[in-house]
């Protein structure tokens, strides 16, 4: 039986060649099908996470607070303090120069 381009033998696979080969592709398929559970396990907690997180802000708006700028605040507290006065200076500037302060 000739089976590639240049006319060489292919070698007959035998029943422990497949064996192998099955064992293999099984280990690849499980490992593949743990990432995959493994993902949709985050993204469940995820969605969760993200449902508890608009809870909060319901709660906050409820006792009268202004969620937009809640939500500004904790922005700025994620960022680096010169950022921030680097970018607010510039704003400032902005306004200055547009007649807005």
């Amino acid at each position: 039986m000739f089976d590639d381009a240049q006319g060489e033998p292919r070698m007959k696979e035998t029943d422990a060649d497949r064996a192998v080969k099955d064992r293999a592709y099984g280990v690849a398929a499980e490992e593949l099908r743990q990432f995959v559970e493994r993902y949709e396990r985050l993204e469940l907690e995820k969605a969760e996470i993200a449902d508890q997180m608009k809870e909060v802000m319901a709660e906050a708006k409820g006792r009268g607070y202004d969620t937009k700028i809640l939500r500004k605040v904790i922005a700025l507290r994620k960022r680096a303090p010169d950022d921030i006065a680097e970018e607010e200076a510039v704003l400032e500037m902005y306004k200055a120069a547009l007649g807005m302060g």
